[in-house]
């Protein structure tokens, strides 16, 4: 392989790249990897996840006395999805060969490649609404042992084994900026070199261009992300119809690199993107009080206890709870005419339910080390973990007190004087009231009541049932919630074998997506919903089908 020329030009080294890179290593193809960060920006936003796997039917749920199976994700992942375009031909075959794998082959081959899981299952977006509507019926998201970065290793190091072999480059500060097309087909990429940059990982590094190159191989797969990190791409495509005004004030989920530049290039070159109304974005995200990237926000994985209000402090309507429907959510929020909301709850919540996405919010998790899991979780008395602890103590969006009258006053210090106490209190004494037997009429009371029917949220995620004004259970807490960008659920058309499928409906030849750029498959096989753990989960399978998929030269 000389410096310029491979079977196969990988765009992107993330997590979809890797995978895509390490299969045609499998293959002996030569590949060329290009990123436009430093090295130690390797495996892009995935590093910064906690990890999480949608599998089903695997031995971790069976042990947790979970009942899932094939038919039962499928219904599930459609009834989020709602696939209704013409154009989700593609997206609904892509989701059907995931729910195979992931009801399948995925765990035992990931299992031999090195990755281990935590015991207890998640139960991420329960929907709460119809069983055949959106959700998850079962609890099915994996917490990979060591989170984004213990997923990561392994296919890292098959990359590296293979670039040792001589069959991999590796070229960083690689900045792709045109596809290069000879006769509709892909012969190869051009873009800039970029200037060395020593950025902590995640942080913003310059675009000062110190050259050009030029790289030739049959066959370009581009795995460059979606658009998170870009708020004006973000509002651009927001589903107006569906959402309403895009917030002016948002939070990044993501890095400043995931910036989808390669989107645009990779439409001129010949490809199609379908669905790019569809996104997902988070409700509970608060800003980040040591910040890595631009407007960085960690979202809030809560458990179903905290009490939701908007903005005037009115509390949200079912299914509007914590962890419940996303989308629905934010829908309701937004409808409010302000874009921040409000939980309120207690110490005993915090202790219990609150985790911090992200493989930097859990380092007991991303240490691998059950000693540090047990001493952060369950030694730590009354105190959440340590992370949760920083943002009570030092996050701006975070109001501890010892009285209602104190939490409502440091609120409408944040929030400009909307919330009453008066009204506040009437509709926290009403939920207290239901508190005292183990039945209710409260909608989140019985969701509630209903998560600790799960082992596993009973051992760790779900607080007992108990009075928020009760001094004994405080103090109490308000926390002042964003709008976090996050995932792109559309994206640059694809068939199973992830080569692009341009506008005319054909295969472009020699162009390829994996993904969140390609929508994690076809262009978006998450439809309108996702059931999270699908968006690793979605890079590994696409990145794992590009790198497979006999159409690569």
């Amino acid at each position: 392989m000389t410096n310029n020329t491979a079977d196969a030009i990988v765009v992107g080294a993330g997590l979809a790249g890797l995978a895509a890179a390490a299969e045609l290593g499998d293959r002996g193809k030569k590949v060329i990897i290009l990123d436009q960060e430093p090295e130690g920006f390797l495996g892009g936003q995935a590093f910064w996840s906690l990890g999480g796997l949608f599998m089903v039917n695997t031995p971790e749920q069976r042990r947790m006395g979970i009942r899932d199976s094939h038919d039962l994700a499928l219904r599930d992942w459609m009834g989020s999805a709602q696939f209704d375009r013409e154009e989700d031909t593609w997206p609904r075959k892509w989701a059907e060969s995931y729910i195979e794998f992931a009801a399948g082959e995925m765990r035992p081959w990931l299992h031999e490649m090195g990755l281990r899981w935590f015991p207890v299952v998640g139960w991420a977006e329960r929907g709460g609404s119809y069983a055949n509507g959106h959700g998850n019926s079962v609890p099915r998201f994996h917490i990979t042992w060591g989170t984004g970065p213990g997923v990561l290793e392994h296919f890292i190091r098959r990359v590296r084994d293979h670039a040792s072999a001589g069959l991999i480059q590796m070229k960083y500060r690689h900045q792709v900026s045109h596809i290069i097309m000879q006769n509709g087909t892909a012969k190869g990429v051009s873009g800039e070199v970029l200037a060395d940059d020593t950025a902590r990982r995640g942080g913003k590094t310059n675009r000062d261009e110190v050259g050009e190159f030029e790289t030739y191989a049959p066959s370009v797969i581009v795995t460059s992300g979606g658009i998170g990190g870009n708020f004006e791409l973000v509002r651009q495509n927001w589903p107006r119809d569906r959402l309403g005004e895009p917030p002016q004030d948002m939070v990044a989920g993501v890095p400043f690199h995931v910036d989808g530049r390669m989107i645009a290039i990779s439409e001129k070159a010949g490809g199609h993107v379908i669905n790019g109304d569809r996104m997902w974005h988070y409700t509970e995200g608060v800003r980040n009080w040591d910040p890595i990237w631009p407007a960085h926000g960690i979202r809030i994985l809560p458990g179903p206890s905290s009490m939701w209000f908007d903005a005037r402090g009115n509390r949200l309507h079912p299914p509007c709870l914590p962890g419940f429907d996303t989308l629905g959510t934010l829908r309701e929020i937004l409808k409010t005419g302000y874009e921040y909301s409000w939980f309120v709850l207690t110490q005993k919540v915090i202790k219990k339910e609150f985790a911090l996405s992200g493989s930097e919010q859990n380092p007991d998790f991303t240490s691998g080390s059950w000693k540090e899991v047990i001493r952060q979780r369950i030694l730590s008395g009354s105190k959440a973990t340590a992370p949760v602890e920083a943002f009570k103590e030092k996050g701006e969006d975070f109001v501890v007190a010892n009285t209602l009258t104190e939490l409502v006053n440091g609120m409408n210090h944040l929030g400009g004087g909307l919330i009453d106490e008066a009204h506040l209190r009437a509709q926290i004494e009403a939920r207290d009231s239901q508190v005292d037997n183990p039945f209710s009429k409260d909608a989140q009371i019985m969701a509630i009541l209903a998560a600790r029917n799960y082992r596993g949220d009973k051992l760790i995620r779900t607080a007992k049932p108990h009075k928020f004004l009760d001094p004994s259970n405080g103090p109490l807490i308000a926390v002042k919630l964003h709008v976090l960008t996050r995932k792109t659920l559309g994206g640059l058309q694809t068939n199973l074998d992830s080569q692009m499928i341009g506008a005319d409906g054909q295969v472009v030849p020699g162009l390829f997506a994996a993904g969140e750029v390609a929508g994690f498959g076809g262009g978006g096989y998450h439809g309108y919903n996702a059931l999270e753990g699908t968006f690793l989960g979605g890079c590994i399978f696409s990145g794992r089908n590009a790198g497979r998929s006999r159409a690569v030269a």
